[in-house]
């Protein structure tokens, strides 16, 4: 017993210390690299109102509280993992990776959706979700800044997706490690508060099914549009895209372009 229960709290804490690690390198690493790149970032600055240090410091409380549950959550994985519910591939096969990666990508853009639709309903967003919308002016630090509630909800769709992957066949764990890497640095950008795209991007066919920095700024400004994380393909199936999402998105890429300052 005292031996199942030292197991469990080291995979916790491997856990923990390992969603950390990656938070960190999201979180920090774009407000870095944004604070060197001042002088180019400050332009695409698309709010008026700047986020306070108190807002920071909030966004990184709630954010470590979310690791210590995704710790938590993860056990599932490992339990699954070590009964052989969940099974391993040993080998390397570049073709399995690559569509277990984008099966994980376009299936999570499915779950968030619909769970970020539903943390929006009456009975669920006080509860589980109001905690998130305190960042009216998110900053990067915002990423993992989740009640507990919704915490659950977001580090279930790593075990659900393996169970449901392990019934046709191994999931690569380098198919995994992309994938989490791809999901925090979308994350991180897209609660920066700074756009990164160029005037055009949201119109065009090539890049305009990608959700932009102002796309997930807009819901948290004001909270009834935009549900999607890393496509616009749901927004605009089920009407729920921000009427003025262009408009918005375009009078932050031409300020960029000139290099104003915005507006006071």
């Amino acid at each position: 017993m005292i031996e199942t229960l030292q197991t469990i709290g080291d995979h916790w804490l491997h856990s923990f210390t390992v969603e950390m690690t990656r938070y960190l390198f999201g979180a920090a690493g774009v407000a870095v690299i944004y604070w060197l790149l001042r002088r180019w970032t400050a332009p695409r600055r698309i709010q008026q109102r700047t986020a306070t240090m108190a807002d920071r410091r909030r966004e990184l409380l709630l954010s470590i509280q979310t690791v210590a549950i995704f710790g938590v959550v993860n056990l599932i994985t490992f339990a699954m993992i070590t009964s052989g519910v969940i099974t391993v591939a040993r080998t390397f096969d570049a073709g399995m990776i690559a569509i277990q990666l984008v099966a994980m990508v376009i299936l999570h853009d499915f779950w968030f959706y619909w769970m970020h639709r539903g943390l929006h309903l009456r009975m669920m967003f006080r509860r589980a979700h109001a905690a998130h919308h305190q960042s009216r002016t998110p900053t990067s630090w915002a990423s993992y800044a989740f009640a507990p509630i919704e915490s659950v909800f977001e580090a279930l769709y790593v075990p659900v997706f393996l169970f449901v992957l392990s019934r046709f066949g191994p999931m690569y764990p380098l198919a995994v490690f992309i994938f989490l890497g791809h999901q925090i640095a979308r994350n991180a950008i897209g609660h920066s508060g700074h756009e990164l795209a160029w005037s055009g991007f949201t119109r065009s066919p090539w890049t305009g099914w990608l959700t932009t920095t102002t796309h997930h700024d807009l819901h948290h400004s004001e909270g009834r549009h935009n549900f999607g994380l890393y496509f616009t393909w749901w927004d605009r199936w089920m009407g729920t895209e921000h009427p003025k999402y262009h408009a918005r998105f375009e009078s932050v890429a031409a300020r960029a372009m000139t290099g104003e300052a915005v507006p006071a």
